[in-house]
């Protein structure tokens, strides 16, 4: 069973995309949008948008900081 808490970082996702993206025009198809939303998640929220809970900087830079400073075991 879950919590209240669960889903805070999905909704947090969505009302960012909606302000910043989903409610800047119309659209004109389904397959317009789709490619608006893929687009704005790997180019956009995922590489230059900043997240406060990161410290201001972007996933992608947290994430090769954090490659960077943390060895990941190999498997053998």
């Amino acid at each position: 069973m879950g919590d209240c808490f669960d889903n805070a970082a999905m909704e947090s996702f969505w009302g960012r995309m909606q302000v910043e993206l989903l409610n800047t025009r119309k659209w004109a198809t389904t397959i317009e949008l789709a490619a608006a939303m893929a687009d704005y998640i790997d180019n956009f929220y995922n590489v230059e948008r900043r997240h406060s809970y990161l410290g201001n900087i972007s996933p992608t830079e947290f994430e090769t900081l954090w490659t960077s400073t943390y060895s990941i075991p190999q498997l053998a």
